[in-house]
């Protein structure tokens, strides 16, 4: 399957990758739909069911709210955060929705967004099905999407196919496993990089390949930033404290510590600062979810502040090898926490990281593949169980755990010389079958683990 680098890190809101991205995603989907046909003038009424883990914690993630944002025309990359609340407000209170620019229908929640919480769609359990009506009641267009992590939209009759792309591009070093990918780098001469960076061409050219991972960083950046410094108590009724602004502050008093273990300190502020930002429901990149979108940037600010000569060209490498594995698991498991749990989200964002980091210090294709493997291999079993349905707990502090581990398995890794009796695909298989053995209750349905045992007030 040919899925570009790119794809694993896209720009988008809060709180959720599969439940607000994906959905918000799939909406203006539809709408495009309806556009394109020229079907948008005959719709009096639109009506949206959500089944599966999108019902079961879409209130908590910001389904609902991503669903009204992606009908009015918005996308996750193009949508401020400022204008989300008063424009659902407008919405709510007038019971009237804007089908892109020029359409407006009646919308009542309670009639026409309904949350199928015992009911699940075939093919994934993030299912999302969009009727639009004519007068007189009569069907005019209906369509099933599913969520299927990273903010991905499979289409029904796609998903019913087996794609995972509708689009395939011929690749100079085609690969679906890592042993693909080490085997194409020993036969070519190339190392990890080079190699993706040739696959990489197959979509654009190398100028625009790095701006668009610079960008990338830099949105990361600023989350941190603002993370770091907005205080208060994130939405949704557990009434979690921000905690990122006051480790910075206590960071700053301290100065250059002589602790050891002061520079995991910075590594969980920068995490914290991400994930409160998701939570909120602010601008994050999906790495390769939002729920897991701490890792990866907590892991590279590491690179850049306490790595010796730090570079661009480290951030760039970075994001390429880290890319890759995401597409690697991916395809090989999944990267949706409906599907596998947290190690589907955290796990595989640790996994990244690790190979990410690697290849930025100089590492092989055997260490790269080593680091991506031990952060998984430490990630196995993990669930998905948050409190109330919402990403704060225990999901934010779980990036930080995972930027921690990341770090470990990529200096493991360079500190050996690549070999090692565990590969990544047998990791990858091992992810795949834990996640179909796993009960539902542990897998982004807030229904086992933490979620029945903490309670919500």
């Amino acid at each position: 399957m040919s899925i570009s680098v790119l794809n694993m890190f896209s720009i988008g809101v809060g709180p959720s990758s599969s439940h607000t991205v994906g959905p918000m995603r799939a909406a203006k989907q539809f709408l495009d739909l309806l556009i394109g046909d020229n079907l948008l003038d005959q719709v009096v009424r639109v009506k949206v069911d959500l089944f599966g883990s999108l019902a079961l914690t879409g209130h908590g993630h910001g389904t609902d709210k991503a669903v009204l944002l992606g009908l009015t025309g918005y996308t996750p990359e193009g949508t401020d955060p400022e204008i989300i609340e008063p424009l659902l407000n407008q919405i709510r209170s007038q019971k009237e929705l804007c089908l892109g620019e020029t359409k407006s229908v009646t919308f009542t929640e309670e009639r026409d967004l309904l949350f199928h919480k015992d009911r699940f769609l075939p093919f994934h359990p993030n299912g999302i099905r969009f009727t639009a009506y004519k007068e007189g009641n009569g069907e005019l267009l209906m369509k099933v999407y599913y969520s299927v992590g990273g903010g991905f939209v499979v289409a029904h009759d796609q998903a019913k196919s087996g794609k995972i792309v509708q689009e395939e591009i011929k690749l100079p070093y085609p690969f679906k496993t890592g042993d693909e990918i080490l085997v194409h780098c020993k036969e070519s001469g190339l190392s990890m990089v080079e190699l993706i960076r040739a696959n990489e061409r197959a979509f654009r050219s190398d100028e625009e390949t790095d701006a668009a991972l610079m960008k990338i960083w830099e949105v990361m950046e600023a989350c941190m930033e603002r993370g770091m410094n907005v205080e208060g108590t994130l939405p949704g009724g557990l009434n979690v404290q921000r905690r990122a602004p006051l480790l910075r502050k206590k960071l700053d008093e301290r100065g250059n510590s002589q602790d050891p273990a002061h520079v995991m300190d910075y590594v969980s502020m920068w995490a914290l600062a991400v994930n409160e930002e998701n939570a909120a429901g602010g601008r994050v990149v999906t790495a390769p979810t939002n729920g897991a979108a701490g890792v990866v940037p907590a892991v590279l600010k590491y690179y850049k502040t306490f790595t010796r000569d730090p570079t661009d060209q480290g951030v760039i490498d970075f994001f390429l090898v880290a890319g890759v594995m995401g597409i690697l698991f991916k395809l090989g498991a999944s990267i949706s926490a409906a599907e596998m749990g947290c190690m589907g989200e955290v796990g595989v964002a640790c996994s990244m990281a690790a190979a990410g980091l690697t290849a930025a210090l100089g590492g092989t294709a055997q260490q790269i593949e080593n680091a991506a493997e031990i952060g998984m291999e430490h990630h196995l079993g993990l669930t998905c169980d948050p409190v109330m349905g919402l990403v704060q707990i225990p999901c934010i502090e779980r990036n930080t755990m995972g930027a921690m581990k990341a770090i470990n398995a990529s200096r493991l890794a360079l500190f050996g010389d690549g070999t090692h009796r565990v590969s990544l695909d047998q990791v990858i298989g091992a992810m795949r079958e834990t996640g179909r053995n796993m009960q539902s209750i542990y897998k982004e349905t807030s229904q086992g683990g933490l979620a029945v045992n903490v309670p919500e007030c």
